[in-house]
C-alpha cells in the first residue's frame, strides 16, 4: 500500500467508528423524529411535468411545467409552479378553448382557485390575447379576473385598462377601468403614415 494512503484510510476508519458509536449510544430519545412543517415542506415534488388533468372522467386541462410542488399538508393546501406554467383548457371534444402561460402559479386546491403571476399571457378560442401581471381563475364561480393593468389584443381593436372579469373561456369579458381603446385599422394606418 502506498504510504500516503495509510493516513487517509485511518481518518476514514476513525470517522466511521465515531459515527457508529454515536448511533449505538443507547439513547433512544435522541433519534425521535421531528414533525414536518406542511407549509414549507412539499408532500410531492415533480419535475418536467407534462400532465393531463380530468374532471369527472373528462380530460379538461394539459399542464406543462418545469417544477410542480404539492403542499397537501399545509394550512392552506396548494400546488405551486414556481418556475413557469403552460396550461391548455379543453372542451368536451378535446378542442383547446384557452391557453395560459405565466412565470409562476399557485393552485389553492380547497378553494379551486388559481393565482397566475408574472408575465401572464392568455389566448381564447377567438384568438384574443390578454397580457397582464396577475390573474385569478376561480373554478367554482367559473370566472377569470384581475385588478392589474391589462392589455387585450383583438382582431379589430386593442384595449387597455385596470382590471377585468371574464367567463372561463375568456369570450365574454368586461374591462373594469379602461384607459384606452385603439382600433387596429386606424393604428396600422397611422403607423404607415409615419
Amino acid at each position: 500500500m502506498h504510504p500516503l494512503r495509510r493516513p487517509m484510510l485511518a481518518a476514514v476508519a476513525t470517522a466511521l467508528l465515531a459515527a457508529t458509536a454515536a448511533c449505538g449510544s443507547g439513547d433512544d430519545d435522541a433519534a425521535e423524529p421531528q414533525p414536518v412543517n406542511g407549509n414549507t415542506v412539499p408532500t410531492m415534488i415533480t419535475d418536467s411535468v407534462n400532465s393531463l388533468v380530468s374532471d369527472s372522467g373528462i380530460t379538461r386541462y394539459h399542464i406543462v411545467a418545469p417544477l410542480w410542488l404539492m403542499f397537501d399538508k399545509a394550512d392552506e393546501p396548494c400546488w405551486k409552479f414556481p418556475e413557469s406554467l403552460h396550461l391548455e383548457r379543453y372542451d368536451d371534444n378535446m378542442n383547446v378553448t384557452a391557453t395560459v402561460d405565466c412565470d409562476s402559479a399557485v393552485y389553492f386546491t380547497a378553494m379551486k382557485l388559481w393565482r397566475l403571476d408574472g408575465n401572464v399571457r392568455m389566448r381564447n378560442l377567438d384568438g384574443d390575447r390578454f397580457l397582464t401581471e396577475q390573474v385569478f381563475w376561480n373554478q367554482q364561480s367559473h370566472t377569470v379576473y384581475s385588478d392589474m393593468f391589462v392589455h387585450i389584443e383583438r382582431s379589430d381593436r386593442i384595449m387597455e385598462g385596470y382590471g377585468f372579469i371574464s367567463n372561463e373561456q375568456m369570450t365574454r369579458y368586461t374591462l373594469r377601468r379602461p384607459t384606452g381603446i385603439f382600433p387596429v385599422r386606424d393604428r396600422a394606418r397611422s403607423a404607415a403614415d409615419q
